[in-house]
């Protein structure tokens, strides 16, 4: 785990952003999650699922990609890969990772595409999730969970930022 008082700051500011954007928002504090078992451990107590966040980019390392997927859904690349038209995607690059989202593997989440202003990351959303009242995501960290209601992040956190989503479908 990294320094306390970044990731305390951190929280505070996935918090004022999301109050800044008029999203309303339940918050808990839990142990660190590093697993999807993990996550439906703490989505008992939120009362919504997680979906998995994941860091993409292309072959070249030259577009980059956030996939929202259901929990359950298994993450095939080649799949993910024809869907949206590209070639051999892979997960990315963890500097720009964090450079484009401000989190580190295992914290990332919608929530960060606050500090991509120069709309580097295209955002891929798995149509199941529209199913869903309320999703669970990180505040930029895994030991927390925010529990947002599903149209705050599709359209609300989407257009606020300046990101178009391209809804998908994955089996």
């Amino acid at each position: 785990m990294g320094n306390k008082v970044v990731e305390r700051e951190s929280i505070s500011s996935a918090k004022e952003f999301l109050d800044s954007l008029g999203i309303s928002y339940r918050y808990y504090e839990h142990e660190p999650v590093e697993t999807m078992e993990d996550c439906k451990e703490v989505a008992k107590t939120s009362g919504a699922e997680f979906c998995k966040n994941l860091f993409l980019q292309n072959r070249q390392g030259t577009e980059f990609y956030l996939l929202l997927i259901d929990q359950d859904k298994k993450f095939r690349t080649s799949e993910v890969s024809k869907l949206i038209g590209k070639s051999r995607l892979s997960f990315g690059n963890p500097e720009k990772l964090y450079e484009y989202l401000g989190v580190h593997g295992g914290a990332i989440t919608p929530v960060g595409l606050m500090f991509d202003s120069s709309h580097k990351v295209q955002v891929l959303i798995d149509r199941s999730l529209l199913n869903m009242e309320e999703i669970s995501v990180h505040p930029l960290v895994n030991y927390a969970t925010l529990v947002l209601k599903t149209t705050d992040i599709t359209r609300t956190l989407m257009e606020k930022t300046g990101h178009s989503p391209i809804f998908i479908e994955i089996n």
